[in-house]
This record gives C-alpha cells, structure tokens and sequence, in this order.
C-alpha cells in the first residue's frame, strides 16, 4: 500500500472509527496507526494472518463507502481550501460567504 492510501485510511479512521465493528477497529488502528504487522496482530488476537488481512481490506472498503456517502474528510478539505484563500486575500464579505456555506 502506497504512503498516500496509508495517509488516506488513517484520516478515514479519525472520522468514521467508531462506525466499525470492534474487531476491525482495533486491526485497522494497530496496523495504521500503531504500525503492527499482520502476523503480529493476528498473534494477539490468535487468528490468523489472512484473517487480519481480509479484516482490514473489509475495514478500509467500509471507511472510503463512508467517505463517499458522508464526505466529512472532503467537506474539511474544501473548507481549509476556502480558508487559506481567504487568509490570502482577506475580506469581511468572503469570510461571510464562508460562514454562510458551511454553517
């Protein structure tokens, strides 16, 4: 997995974590964020590897069907995009256009 979809999935977790199953959770959290390999998740939970595996593919399809129909990540985005326009060239009208928009 390349280090942009690793970035992409750890942001995912911060958002829709608590929207997973318990086990996917703590596999997706470990693998991404506390770096754990697949054999060693699978060693602490005493299920195999492909197990960990199939768990985490499931877990990372769930979190991008989240994104898609939620869009909280893109909504920030779009919303840091318009701030730091707006730092650029501020103006009391843009920042209500902001405010109006996402508010």
């Amino acid at each position: 997995m390349e280090l942009n979809e690793m970035l992409e999935v750890s942001i995912l977790l911060d958002y829709y974590r608590n929207l997973l199953s318990d086990r996917q959770k703590e596999y997706l959290l470990e693998h991404f964020e506390e770096d754990l390999s697949l054999t060693e998740i699978g060693k602490k939970y005493n299920v195999s590897r492909q197990a960990v595996y199939d768990n985490i593919k499931r877990g990372i399809k769930i979190l991008r069907g989240y994104e898609e129909k939620i869009g909280f990540y893109r909504r920030d985005l779009e919303l840091l995009a318009e701030l730091e326009s707006l730092k650029k060239d501020f103006k009391i009208e843009n920042l209500e256009k902001i405010i109006e928009k996402n508010f």
